[in-house]
């Protein structure tokens, strides 16, 4: 699941508005996602025109290196240019050009809510470590 994260199915259980309109490729431009007021996790504003609400906040239980998964795709499905070198790293330049899909970053984020509900029914169903001393 975590290897073929790409194909994993996209979380249908939340509510997405897009907005007003006919969609483009550049209504999926993502600059930087931002949760809701209050850092209310449930709701994620994916840009100025496509809103996310009803994120479950039991995926955010899913942690990798001290972080929700969800938080890290937050953090770096963004355009963001490196201090020292200047380099600006864009997620949506990935998403066209390797992804051939300009939806990338937010379908991405969809599948790892999907991920991270699946990977903690695992860990809740594990048996209890068992510690023995000898």
């Amino acid at each position: 699941m975590h290897v073929n994260f790409d194909s994993q199915p996209i979380y249908e259980g939340v509510e997405i508005d897009y907005g007003k309109g006919s969609l483009s490729p550049d209504n999926y431009r993502v600059t930087q996602m931002k949760y809701g007021k209050g850092k209310n996790k449930t709701i994620l504003h994916y840009n100025d025109r496509i809103t996310i609400t009803g994120i479950p906040l039991e995926a955010y239980d899913y942690v990798v290196n001290g972080k929700p998964a969800l938080d890290w795709v937050v953090e770096r499905q963004c355009v963001k240019t490196d201090k020292a070198s200047g380099i600006v790293n864009d997620a949506n330049n990935w998403a066209i050009e390797t992804m051939n899909d300009p939806r990338y970053p937010l379908d991405l984020f969809l599948r790892v809510i999907t991920i991270s509900l699946e990977t903690m029914k695992i860990v809740k169903n594990l048996p209890a470590l068992e510690i023995l001393d000898n």
